[in-house]
């Protein structure tokens, strides 16, 4: 397995840490498409900040997300940019979900004591919903 480090200036880092988003009040939402429009705004969110999306995938309650972060964004900005612009696209293309899509909460759990392939493979078997 090869790790993807990040070189600063003044640092190198190999920073990744598993998301969990769930859906506001576990509202059974998400559909392949639905998640297809929630994973393209993460990506896009990530593009522009400067981190990278390595693995995404859901269920009709929940996401999962693996990222690679550079030192510079705390997990706390980098959850707050990825809801609030996902959210705000997500409602747009479905209004019916009313004024929140995502529970305030969230789960991270820093990635380093299992091997990333057995976190991605976990994230890729998630059930998809029909």
């Amino acid at each position: 397995m090869t790790t993807n480090l990040l070189r600063g200036r003044h640092s190198v880092t190999c920073l990744n840490v598993h998301l969990v988003f769930v859906t506001k009040y576990r509202k059974h939402l998400f559909t392949s498409e639905s998640l297809a429009v929630i994973e393209s705004s993460l990506i896009e969110v990530a593009r522009k900040m400067g981190f990278e999306v390595l693995e995404f995938n859901g269920e009709t309650d929940h996401v999962h997300l693996l990222i690679s972060y550079p030192p510079k964004h705390s997990i706390s900005k980098i959850v707050n940019h990825l809801k609030g612009v996902s959210s705000r696209i997500y409602r747009s293309k479905y209004p019916s979900v009313g004024e929140h899509l995502w529970s305030p909460s969230y789960f991270a759990s820093s990635v380093g004591g299992a091997p990333m392939e057995v976190l991605k493979q976990y994230i890729k078997d998630q059930l998809k919903p029909s």
